[in-house]
Parts: structure tokens; C-alpha cells; sequence
């Protein structure tokens, strides 16, 4: 190996190693990855920058922004609300949801799908008493699913079309993934709709039903007892608190920083502050009861709604969220103290330190109390989504119309040729504004800016790769350690790397990653290179072993109350299962 391989290949194996462990935010390591090639000369300085500008990461900002023009517009709220009757029984349920968010993750950003579905998901779990846990893992997957049908399901497969049109001169059409893409999601969509929802651990099935996202005691909140409280005075063995089924006091501080655990015979004082497990809907009750004032993260100055417009509202924090790395101080300032913290759950288990000294992860279920007129601005300004349906502009019939159609014509335009597929899009955000189905400013704040930043600097350095010989090494390698194989198995072989390393960093790097590798043992082995392209771009979007490997998985943790090792229970036979029937629809449709 040379010196600049030797560079390159430890710049990339530092990456890859930051990326699975998460404690920086994949853009930041892609940016210092990129900075450590400039500074080793493996990127000129001058070329540094050229990814902002590349097709690939021009038409992922240009599907996020429309992702939430269809939002907006409520197309997929639309078709989902009239499936609800489909719910009777859980397969119905289940293949009812996975469905919709199947066909729309094939069109829109599957994040974004996903956000829409969630709230109806946790609605319709409620109506027919079920657990959230046997809706949300299949949702998730199914986005997962989706995404592999079209060139703009997800990141990775813009990715490996701009990638095999500078290898070959052309891309991948719109419609090119979906000969392998489409049989993988029908048959994944069975899987998981007769089989894969039983893999389950049937706790999880059991619990968090009737209107309950968690199970009893969940949320973690702070009540004050005020000098009028008739709780002042008694021990907690002389009144009924704690013998609740739905409140449950873990500890009492007072003006000291840390909680401590009580027992049956504590004195319950004035200006004591009790450390509750508690429901949402059974809280405001409880605190009536006892005459406590519930503390929150803006208290003492909260500034209070009317009455009549105050509302408690569950939310997840998503992965791109400013909350996420923060503290209840984050809330209270961008919010101007208009929202306060009042719980948190985290992955279905309780937390036991007090809010106050919380920091905030993706995935966190956090309830708010704020106005009710501007608690969905405040949801968006801090990056969650609630977990329940809100109102539904009057005009949404009218928009959906509009929206949909669109996009139908901006897709058109690019099929037939007319212009190219990013330029058709860059039209239709466009379109949007002028029909106010978007404003300026969201064209901007709709943008996974991460996500972007991450493509913009992986570019460079995946062309290092390429440039320094290292892609070929690496390809002529496991080309010499497979020799003797069938080109099946080692078409099989690259399919699961390419599958454990999604499972652990985000899909769009392990694109950029792989892609050049596939290309790279496709000319070792003097054969096509679009199989091994394809294998990349399936393999990309299979992050269903963990709740880290993609955003959507994360996502569905806290409020379908999931453990970290639920996962693979379904994920891997799923996966097994893509192997099996992903490698000959892609000899069969895009032979050597």
C-alpha cells in the first residue's frame, strides 16, 4: 500500500468507527473527515466544496422539500384516514398501514411518511385497544421497504444513480429500481404482516394498551406541595398516594439539588417537591386532588396560556431535532418560556433523575404544556412530532389535488425526458410556493441540513478512494479471496456487508462507500457493474437490526415502548430473506 492509501484508509476507518459509535452527529464527522483529506492532500483545497453542488445532493434537498409540500398538502393523511375500517383485526392492521406508508415511501422522503403515519398509527392503536409496539416496528420497516422501489424513495439509491452516470455515462432512471425493488417490498410486506410482527416479544404486545403509550408510571414529572395542600403534615403510609394505579411517587427533593427515595413513613412537607411516575390523562386529576402545583422546565416565569387554550401534548424528538444534546434550558429559551417540559419517557422505561438534569436523545417522548393555538409552531421549532392527530386544514381535499398533481407532472417531465428529473423537481418546489402549498421560508427549514452536509463532504472523499487506487485494492482483494466463488455469492457477500454496515451508520455514507467498491470489483471480475450497483443501493436501505441504523427506527422506540435488542428479532430473518430473493432479481433483470 502506498502512503495516501494508508491515509485514506485510516481518514475512513475513523469515520466509519464515529459514525457506529454516534456521539458526534454524523455531518460534523463527515466535515472533519473531509478537512483531515485537505489537510493530507488526499483533496485538492480547491475541490473540497464542489459536493454542495452535485446532482445527487441538489435532488436529495430538492425530495426533502417536497416530502413536505405533500405533508403539507395532507396527501398521505388523506389516503390514510380512509383505511381506518380496514383495522379490525391486527393482520388487517398491520398490512392496512404498512401498505400506505410502503407506496408513499416509494415517492416522499420516508422519514416524512413515516411523521404522517405515526400520529394515525398511535389513533388507531387506541380505537381498537391494541399496543402501539404491534404497529410501529412494522411501519417503520415498511418505510424502510418503500424507499428501495424508486430513485427518490431514499438517499441512497440518488446516490448510486449519480454514481453510475459517472461511470458510465447515464444514470439510473426513475423507475430502474423498481423491477428489484418492487417483488423485495411486496414479499417484505407479507413477511412482516403474517410473520415477522409475531417475533415480537409478547410483552411488548400485551402492554401499553387503552390510550396508554407507555406503561403505568412511565413519565417522569415534579409536583410542588404548596401550604394548603392536605398532604402537608401526613406521611405518604397515611394517605393514598402511591396506592394510585396510575401515580406512583419515587422520591421527594427539596431544596437540594438531587432526589432521594422515600419510604412509607416520610413526613410530607410544605415546598416539598415529589418526584412522580405518572400518565398523562390521569395527572392533571391527581394534582386537583392534593391542591400540588405541577413544576415544570420554565417554572417559576412560565408564561401561561388561557386556560381555555391550554393543552398537555405528547411528542418524539426526531434525529435532526435542536433538542437533541440539550437540556430543559433549550426548551425554555426557544420558546420564550411558552412551553414548559412537564414529562419524559425514554424508550418505554422510566428515567429517574430529575428533569431538570435530563439531556435529551432522539427517540425521547416528551410531554409539553403550552397554548394550543401555538403548540404545533412550537412542535415544529423544536423538531418533534406530536403523537397525535391535530386539526386538518378545511381545504384539504382541494390541496391534496393540487399537490399531488404536481408532482405527478414534474415526474413526467423527467421520465419522458424533457428535462431532468432534479431540474423537474426544482420546478415543482416552485409550483408549491406559488400555490401556497409551501412558503419561502419552509423551502429552507425543511431541508435535513445534516443530511446534505454529510453528502456534500463524503463526495470528496469517497472520490480519494477512487483517486488513490484504494477502492481498487480493496475490490482486487476480495476479489482474490472469493476466487472460485460464483458471482451470486460474492454479489450475496457484498449485499451483506453493505446490510451490517447500514445497520450501525447512516445509509446515505454506507452508499457512498460501497458503491465505488461494487464498481471496482465489477472490473476485476471484467462484468457488468449494474448488479453490484443494485446490490449496494438494496443492501443500503436493509438497517432493520437496530433502532441506530436509520432514523425511522429510532423513531418508533420510545412510543412503541421497543428495546434495542427487539429489533433483529424481526430484522433478521427479514433480512435473510432479502438476501435470498434479492440476489437473483438482480441477475435476472440486470444480467452481467
Amino acid at each position: 500500500m502506498t502512503t495516501e492509501q494508508i491515509l485514506i484508509s485510516a481518514i475512513l476507518v475513523v469515520a466509519m468507527l464515529m459514525f457506529g459509535w454516534g456521539r458526534w452527529r454524523y455531518d460534523l464527522v463527515a466535515m472533519s473527515a473531509l478537512i483531515a483529506c485537505v489537510l493530507f492532500r488526499l483533496v485538492e483545497a480547491d475541490k473540497a466544496f464542489l459536493g454542495f453542488g452535485h446532482p445527487a445532493v441538489i435532488t436529495v434537498a430538492a425530495v426533502l422539500i417536497i416530502s413536505s409540500a405533500l405533508k403539507n398538502a395532507g396527501v398521505v393523511d388523506e389516503i390514510a384516514s380512509r383505511i381506518s375500517h380496514l383495522t379490525e383485526t391486527p393482520i388487517m392492521h398491520i398490512a392496512a398501514l404498512t401498505a400506505v406508508i410502503t407506496v408513499a415511501s416509494a415517492f416522499m422522503n420516508n422519514v416524512g411518511a413515516l411523521a404522517l403515519l405515526l400520529p394515525i398509527a398511535l389513533s388507531t392503536c387506541d380505537e381498537r385497544n391494541r399496543s402501539p409496539a404491534l404497529i410501529l416496528m412494522p411501519l417503520a420497516f415498511g418505510s424502510l421497504l418503500g424507499g428501495m422501489m424508486t430513485l427518490i424513495g431514499t438517499p441512497p439509491n440518488i446516490i448510486i444513480a449519480s454514481i453510475r452516470a459517472e461511470h458510465t455515462g447515464e444514470a439510473f432512471g426513475m423507475f430502474s429500481f423498481t423491477p428489484v425493488g418492487l417483488p423485495i417490498a411486496i414479499i417484505g410486506g407479507l413477511f412482516i404482516t403474517f410473520v415477522g410482527w409475531r417475533l415480537i416479544p409478547k410483552e411488548r404486545l400485551q402492554s401499553n394498551t387503552a390510550n396508554k403509550l407507555f406503561e403505568v408510571g412511565q413519565y417522569l414529572t415534579e409536583a410542588k406541595v404548596p401550604a394548603n395542600s392536605p398532604l402537608v403534615g401526613k406521611t405518604l403510609g397515611e394517605t393514598d398516594v402511591g396506592d394510585s394505579g396510575s401515580v406512583e411517587i419515587i422520591g421527594v427533593a427539596g431544596k437540594r439539588r438531587f432526589a432521594r427515595a422515600v419510604r412509607a413513613s416520610y413526613v410530607i412537607a410544605e415546598e416539598d417537591i415529589l418526584i412522580m411516575r405518572a400518565e398523562p390523562d390521569e395527572l392533571r386529576e391527581f394534582l386537583e386532588k392534593y391542591s400540588l402545583e405541577l413544576l415544570s422546565s420554565a417554572t417559576p416565569a412560565f408564561v401561561k396560556p388561557d386556560p381555555q387554550n391550554e393543552v398537555m401534548v405528547e411528542g418524539v424528538i426526531n434525529n435532526e431535532s435542536p433538542l437533541v444534546g440539550q437540556g430543559v434550558e433549550y426548551i425554555r429559551r426557544e420558546t420564550a418560556r411558552t412551553v414548559a417540559l412537564v414529562g419524559l419517557a425514554r424508550n418505554g422505561r422510566p428515567v429517574t433523575q430529575r428533569l431538570r438534569q435530563q439531556i435529551f436523545r432522539a427517540g425521547d417522548v416528551l410531554l409539553l404544556k403550552g397554548d394550543s393555538e401555538t403548540i404545533d409552531e412550537q412542535f415544529r421549532k423544536l423538531g418533534m412530532w406530536p403523537l397525535a392527530s391535530r386539526p386538518i386544514d378545511l381545504n384539504r381535499t382541494r390541496r391534496v389535488a393540487v399537490a399531488s398533481a404536481i408532482f405527478a407532472v414534474a415526474i413526467l417531465l423527467g421520465i419522458v425526458g424533457f428535462t431532468s428529473l432534479t431540474t423537474a423537481f426544482l420546478l415543482a418546489i416552485m409550483a408549491y410556493v406559488l400555490f401556497g402549498i409551501l412558503s419561502p421560508r419552509q423551502i429552507y427549514d425543511d431541508i435535513d441540513w445534516p443530511v446534505i452536509v454529510l453528502l456534500a463532504a463524503m463526495i470528496p472523499v469517497g472520490n480519494a478512494l477512487t483517486t488513490t487506487g484504494t477502492t481498487q485494492l480493496v475490490a482486487d482483494s476480495l476479489i482474490d479471496w472469493t476466487s472460485g466463488f460464483p458471482i451470486p455469492v460474492v454479489l450475496a457477500l457484498l449485499l451483506v456487508v453493505t446490510m451490517l454496515l447500514s445497520d450501525v451508520i447512516n445509509n446515505a455514507a454506507t452508499a457512498l462507500v460501497m458503491a465505488p467498491l461494487g464498481i471496482a470489483m465489477a472490473q476485476a471480475l471484467n462484468v457488468n457493474a449494474d448488479p453490484f450497483l443494485m446490490s449496494v443501493a438494496v443492501g443500503a436501505s436493509c438497517a432493520f437490526l437496530t433502532p441506530i441504523g436509520h432514523q425511522c427506527n429510532t423513531l418508533v422506540m420510545g412510543p412503541g415502548g421497543y428495546k434495542f435488542n427487539d429489533y433483529w428479532r424481526m430484522g433478521l430473518p427479514l433480512e435473510i430473506l432479502i438476501v435470498v430473493i434479492s440476489v437473483p432479481l438482480i441477475l435476472f433483470f440486470w444480467p452481467l
